[in-house]
């Protein structure tokens, strides 16, 4: 896999995982655990995405 394709792909699951949030605090009752967990992997998505782009950048 190619450092952009791999740029792509976090780019797609950190889309999705914003849109699960956004449904998951959409429900009458949001899940606090399920919330604090597509939080945390999302940002460890974008600490990633930052990384591999300051790495393609140097």
């Amino acid at each position: 896999m190619t450092l952009e394709s791999r740029i792509e792909s976090l780019k797609s699951r950190h889309a999705e995982l914003e849109s699960r949030i956004a449904d998951e605090d959409q429900r009458p009752r949001p899940d606090a655990d399920v919330m604090m967990r597509l939080k945390r992997e999302k940002l460890r998505l974008k600490e990633e995405l930052e990384r591999l782009r300051t790495a393609e950048h140097a």
